[in-house]
Order: structure tokens, then sequence, then C-alpha cells
């Protein structure tokens, strides 16, 4: 048996412009979240007569409006990538997040990268020639074309059985 392992070809990494398009398409996601959550929450304080609450999502800071938008956002990523290995928007764009092996990354680089994406103008850095932003590097993770990667790790693991005997047990 081949114990070889396989590693990530770099031509395998989203484009740019489906990177850009994964943080919009989530960044609206995460916004619908954040209204649905809204609205169960208001039902539950009406019914419970938590006029508290109400009063405090009525009127709501910027401030904090923005700690529960990177609340929901750290768990959106956390729960979406962490789980399936894909947010929303990877599953319409058809990327995954791999790691230099070709397989879904553990909790600690999913927390990782998505504390990492709280680095203030974060969203920008793979926009540079490397094409992996700040979250993918300081994680250790990739996002890659999904389908290609089943390809790509498909004829590896062809590759790996050239010379190996059957065997008919």
């Amino acid at each position: 048996m081949n114990n070889c392992t396989y590693t990530l070809d770099d031509k395998l990494l989203a484009s740019n412009g489906k990177r850009l398009l994964n943080y919009i398409l989530d960044v609206i996601f995460i916004f619908l979240l954040i209204i649905i959550l809204a609205f169960f929450f208001a039902i539950f304080a009406s019914l419970f007569d938590w006029s508290e609450l109400l009063f405090w999502m009525t009127n709501m800071s910027d401030l904090e409006g923005e700690v529960v938008f990177v609340m929901i956002m750290i768990v959106y990523y956390m729960v979406t990538e962490g789980i399936f290995g894909r947010s929303l928007a990877k599953v319409i764009t058809r990327t995954i997040v791999v790691d230099e092996n070709g397989v879904k990354p553990g909790f600690a680089a999913v927390l990782k990268r998505s504390l990492s994406r709280l680095i203030p103008f974060e969203v920008f850095s793979f926009l540079g020639s490397a094409g992996r932003g700040w979250h993918d590097s300081l994680s250790d993770t990739y996002v890659v074309d999904k389908k290609a990667l089943a390809e790509e790790k498909k004829m590896f693991d062809e590759f790996k059985l050239i010379g190996v005997e059957e065997t008919n047990e």
C-alpha cells in the first residue's frame, strides 16, 4: 500500500471573482439571518411580555448592532464551514473550504478562519496576486472549486493504485 498523501494544487483555488461573490452573498445571508432572528425574538418577547427586550431591539445603538452582526457572522461561519465545509455562498458558487490535503478543516482551523475575518480590511486581502485572504493563510485553509478538487483527488487515488497487485479475497 502506498501511503502518499494528497497535497492541494494551487490551480484549484477559486478565482477572485468567486471569492468576491462568496463575500457578497454571505453578507446578504447574514443580514437575512439577522432579520429572521430579530423577527422570532420580537415574537418571543411579545408572547412573554418582555418589553425590555423589545425596547432594546428597537433602540439598539450602532455599536450594539455591529456587535450583534459580528457575533452572528462568527456563528454563521462556524456552523456552515465547520459542519459542511462551505457557507451558503460557497454552495452557490460550487466552492469548498479545505486544508492542504484537500479535506474539510478541523474545528480549530474554522475558528481561526472565522475570527480572522474580524481583521480590519481583511475582506480585501484576497485581491492580491496570491489569491488567498488572510483568513485563509492564517488558518491554513484554501477555497477551491469543489468539482475540480473531487476530480483531482480521484486521479490521485487512481494513480496511487498503479503497480499495486489486485488480490482476490
